[in-house]
């Protein structure tokens, strides 16, 4: 074994692929975004009067993954930060991804600790902890803005109370003014909010076009001349990275990751050049652990309700599940989604392609939308695997 190390680390020591891997990352920001120049420049409009000291309007921004949300509102930000400084205006930005922190109590408790505050990590009432962050930001004069990143993520488990509490703050304030980024890749997200915080949060909205196959090849070329050394890359092989990612909804987090990942695995193999075939299998790597990434950091409700769809076999209909997961539901001590809620989930998981719901003809009896889980137990078991409940249920 000792020997197998010692080839491995010299492989990896000697292989000459990568210039600058970090730059293949997706959270990397790179000195210029190509092709979302009208986003940027929109975006910016709307924050640019924090540089004279007024509160621009909250901004709500859409899109499906991998189109640049994030990416675009940091760099933005970047900008107007290092304006603010050139002319004297106290600009701060407090990034909070709420997949992770999807409580309003973190969400809040991580806006604190953005302005120096350190919260217990429980222990406190959610509206002490956002009676000391209104007392803490108006300690001082100064323009806060606040990104909420994958917001739906927090509303869909804990409800819209933060959201409304942040949107209505500035009432409460004399010397800081606070302005909300709200990024989401669901595009029916304002659906689930009261109409009061809808009409606060979404005061200017954007909403970002996938790229297409041209446009994600541009990108993986000017990321890949600074990332990989020269001569290291078929030039086939930016091609068909793009075009696979374009079949995704125009991902470039995707494509960067398949182009980053094919330039691992040919340095695992000793190659000296990424080609196709290392493009086939890093597809079939990120196939594999996307299922399982997607599903480890859902809600509860959703695993629940894949754990039902799983359970039913070679699937049900929507009124079959329903009874299921209410049933799994009440058995963990938990109140039930609504089923109107659940068939939102089902529509969510079949664009995912986690699940396969289809309407079918009952003849005379009607119609009835049949639901089927799309995944193998193997990857459904691995992602459920910290969750002793739910991973004990699934069927062997």
């Amino acid at each position: 074994m000792t020997d197998q190390l010692d080839n491995l680390f010299s492989r990896v020591l000697s292989a000459k692929i990568f210039a600058n891997r970090e730059m293949m990352r997706p959270d990397y920001i790179p000195n210029d975004l190509p092709h979302r120049e009208d986003q940027i420049l929109r975006l910016a409009e709307i924050l640019a009067p924090s540089l004279k000291g007024s509160r621009p309007s909250n901004v709500f921004i859409y899109g499906v993954p991998g189109t640049g949300k994030t990416a675009v509102t940091k760099y933005v930000l970047k900008k107007i930060e290092d304006e603010g400084r050139k002319v004297g205006i106290s600009l701060e930005v407090a990034y909070i991804n709420c997949k992770h922190d999807d409580t309003n109590y973190r969400v809040l408790a991580d806006l604190c600790e953005s302005v120096g505050e350190r919260i217990p990590f429980t222990g406190l009432s959610t509206s002490e902890v956002f009676r000391r962050f209104v007392n803490l930001v108006d300690s001082s004069e100064r323009m806060i803005f606040a990104i909420l990143d994958e917001v739906d993520a927090l509303v869909k488990k804990t409800g819209d109370k933060a959201l409304y509490d942040l949107t209505r703050i500035n009432q409460r304030l004399s010397r800081t003014r606070i302005s909300i980024v709200g990024i989401t890749n669901d595009l029916k997200f304002m659906e689930y909010l009261d109409p009061r915080v809808r009409s606060s949060l979404g005061e200017e909205e954007l909403v970002f076009p996938p790229y297409d196959a041209s446009e994600l090849e541009d990108i993986l070329s000017r990321r890949a001349s600074f990332a990989f050394n020269r001569n290291t890359f078929e030039a086939s092989v930016i091609k068909l990275c793009a075009a696979l990612a374009a079949k995704e909804h125009g991902d470039a987090r995707r494509a960067l990751d398949l182009l980053r990942i094919s330039g691992e695995i040919a340095e695992r193999n000793g190659n000296n050049k990424v080609m196709e075939e290392h493009v086939r299998m890093a597809q079939k790597e990120i196939e594999k652990d996307r299922v399982v990434e997607v599903i480890r950091t859902m809600p509860l409700h959703s695993k629940i309700l894949i754990l039902s769809l799983h359970l039913l076999g070679k699937g049900g209909s929507t009124g079959e599940l329903y009874d299921l997961y209410c049933t799994l539901v009440k058995n963990m001590c938990l109140e039930p989604l609504t089923q109107r809620r659940v068939s939102d989930l089902i529509n969510e998981l079949d664009m995912l392609g986690i699940a396969n719901a289809k309407v079918v003809s009952k003849g005379r009896y009607g119609r009835t939308k049949v639901v089927s889980l799309s995944i193998s137990t193997k990857n459904l078991k691995e992602a459920l695997q910290e969750d002793q409940r739910l991973g004990a249920l699934i069927k062997k």
